[in-house]
């Protein structure tokens, strides 16, 4: 993972920190240089593109911990932390050993050389540095991506909305498309942090949440809600209204002889999104007074009296038998 102008770079003096600065201390200093130094802040301002780059590459190394473990080896055998041992005797330089291995270095050619350095840096890593090494990255790199959330309410999420996001760079105006559900992820493509060596910008991953309704519920495209309707209505027919979701309520038919539970259907009534339009499923369910007049009362003891001497569990008491 490690580039060539590692070895030249200080990252933590270009962020203003120190050394053994902690994560949060790292994203705390970012997001300020990053507000300050943002070219939507800095229209026309080459100097304060070069920075945000700058900044956003010190802080793309030294937020990764692999990463900076490996920029802080580097560092530390340009130091002096790394040696090179010629085995055929002898002192040979840095110069030296690479201009052997690539037949520039005067004397060094035929020599064998063994590398060794107190963290184990291994030859891959080495050749790494100057992207030839197993893995290295070629060319530019894309910039991270940002993960972001926003919650909204049930019939914005049916309808669609533009949502406007703060992330660590500015703000980000989001088309949320209609139709879109409880944890459904979008992205933002080229919303997300720049990348440290010109590459396109990493995307913003949002996931969306929506809060329940207290009529309607989503069925796929559909809507659905509870119906509550009298005895009577049920039993004999009628026309009721049923609300829909941001609009006019519909009247609806009602079969005589409707029982609980039963399923009526509104066309045109549901989700619409790319997907197709929905339907309104109205689910019946048949109230039972919980007060009754004397009249009332005296009424449905007449209608027992008359009404078909069927028994509604009769088939339910079997089934459980088999």
């Amino acid at each position: 993972m490690a580039s060539q102008d590692w070895l030249e770079k200080d990252f933590y003096q270009i962020l203003g920190v120190s050394k053994d600065a902690s994560e949060a201390e790292l994203k705390k200093t970012y997001r300020k240089l990053a507000r300050q130094h943002h070219p939507d802040s800095n229209e026309g301002n080459p100097a304060a593109e070069a920075k945000f780059k700058e900044i956003s590459e010190a802080y793309s190394v030294l937020s990764d911990k692999d990463q900076r473990a490996e920029y802080d080896q580097i560092r530390a055998m340009r130091s002096g932390g790394a040696r090179f041992t010629s085995g055929g005797g002898g002192n040979q330089g840095f110069e030296d050993v690479f201009g052997g291995m690539f037949g520039g270095g005067g004397g060094a050619r035929g020599q064998q050389y063994s590398y060794q350095q107190a963290g184990g840096q291994s030859f891959e890593d080495l050749f790494g540095m100057f992207g030839g090494g197993a893995g290295a990255p070629r060319g530019p790199q894309k910039g991270r991506d940002v993960q972001a959330s926003t919650t909204l309410d049930f019939e914005t999420a049916v309808n669609g909305k533009t949502v406007t996001l703060q992330s660590e760079a500015g703000t980000v105006k989001v088309k949320i498309p209609a139709g879109v559900s409880d944890g459904q992820k979008i992205k933002v493509r080229g919303k997300g942090e720049m990348s440290p060596n010109g590459g396109p910008a990493g995307d913003i991953i949002l996931t969306v949440s929506v809060r329940k309704h207290p009529v309607f519920e989503r069925d796929g495209q559909n809507l659905r809600l509870k119906l509550p309707v009298t005895f009577s209505e049920a039993a004999l027919g009628a026309t009721v209204e049923v609300p829909t979701l941001g609009g006019d309520p519909v009247r609806l038919k009602v079969q005589p002889g409707t029982p609980s539970g039963r399923v009526l259907r509104v066309k045109g009534r549901g989700v619409k999104s790319a997907k197709g339009l929905g339907d309104l499923l109205a689910e019946v369910q048949i109230v039972v007074p919980s007060h009754l007049s004397d009249e009332a009362r005296a009424a449905l003891e007449a209608f027992r009296e008359v009404e078909p001497q069927e028994n509604p569990r009769e088939d339910l008491l079997a089934r459980a038998k088999s």
